[in-house]
Formats: structure tokens, C-alpha cells, sequence
């Protein structure tokens, strides 16, 4: 279970529309009006590759979806998914989340293909991390990527994840060779 120092769920702070920002990120929450971007998102080669079953083939699959995540916020066990808007222009350009694992949370994140490579999955993650440790009692969270996903094992990195698992486990439902780290808080 998430305990959460301020809040009893996100569905409180889901008012607000923002979980938390800097000067060029802002981590906010899912909205019905974000359906077409995520869903635009979802079909870039990357998604396809490393979380084939985060495409939405459709623009009413993408409805569905998120406004099943808009009801995850009300409940303790996720997943939580939080858009990344680029405050510049206010492109929605990813997202970060938390979803329970076996070992406890795991941190997720991507950048749609026509935004990486500008440092936003590692500052978003290291902003959410900062949430995270500031806003509620967790005191570790997990980071899980397939081996070939050079670029998410960097963010990991970049953002102090350490180390600790590399071979093969299940990877949404199939046995991948993986990587596991943690962050403690």
C-alpha cells in the first residue's frame, strides 16, 4: 500500500491538476482531454519495442484506458500514472508512474520518440523521485528494464538507481532478460 504523509489517496490532489513542476517540466494528472495525445504517444516504435501492451492501437482505446487510470487514483494500489507536460509549450510529451510490484513499487517512465534525447526522462524522474521522497513514507522504489533498453537503464542511472539484478525474469508476462534497481528514498 502507498501511505501517502498528506493525502489519504491522489484522487485529493487530482483537483489541483498538478502533482508537482520545475522550471521546465510539470508532472500532472491524467485528464480525459489528454486521450488523443497519449494515444498519439503510445504508437511511436520505442512503446512498441519495450511496452508493446501500452499501444493503443485507437484513439476510444485510449479513452478507455485513461479514464480507467483516472479511477486508479482513488484506490491504494495503482498503477498511477502522471503525464509530463513541457512547460515551454505545454506539450504532453510522456509520463512517469508507479506501479506495485512483487518487491514493492516500481517506477516507470517514457518520452515520446519526437522528445527524447533532451534529458526529459531524467529530469522527470528525478523530480518525481523528489515528490516521492518530500510527499510520502516510501522509502525505496524499484526500477525494472529490459537489458536491450539502453537508453531507460541510463535514466536509471542518471537518477541513482543502484544495480542490483540482471538476467532473465517476466517482462510483462514473458521471460525477458532484465535489469532491477533500486532507489532508496
Amino acid at each position: 500500500m502507498l501511505i501517502k504523509k498528506k493525502h489519504s489517496n491522489f484522487k485529493e490532489l487530482s483537483k489541483d491538476k498538478v502533482l508537482t513542476k520545475d522550471d521546465a517540466l510539470t508532472i500532472s494528472f491524467l485528464d480525459p482531454s489528454m486521450s488523443y495525445d497519449i494515444w498519439q504517444n503510445s504508437l511511436d516504435e520505442d512503446v512498441r519495442k519495450f511496452v508493446p501492451d501500452e499501444v493503443f492501437e485507437t484513439l476510444e482505446i485510449a479513452q478507455e484506458v485513461v479514464s480507467s487510470l483516472i479511477e486508479s487514483y482513488e484506490n491504494d494500489e495503482g498503477p498511477f500514472i502522471f503525464p509530463i507536460i513541457r512547460n515551454s509549450d505545454q506539450a504532453n510529451i510522456g509520463y512517469v508512474q508507479l506501479v506495485l510490484i512483487n518487491e514493492g513499487w516500481e517506477i516507470g517512465y517514457h518520452i515520446a520518440k519526437k522528445y527524447t534525447g533532451n534529458g526529459y526522462a531524467t529530469k522527470a524522474v528525478s523530480l518525481f523521485i523528489s515528490y516521492l521522497k518530500e510527499n510520502t513514507d516510501l522509502r525505496e522504489i524499484y526500477g525494472v528494464a529490459l537489458f536491450d533498453n539502453l537508453a531507460s537503464r541510463k535514466v536509471l542511472e542518471k537518477a541513482g538507481f543502484e544495480l542490483f539484478f540482471i538476467g532473465d525474469d517476466l517482462y510483462q508476462g514473458e521471460t525477458k532478460k532484465i535489469i532491477k534497481s533500486i532507489k532508496r528514498l
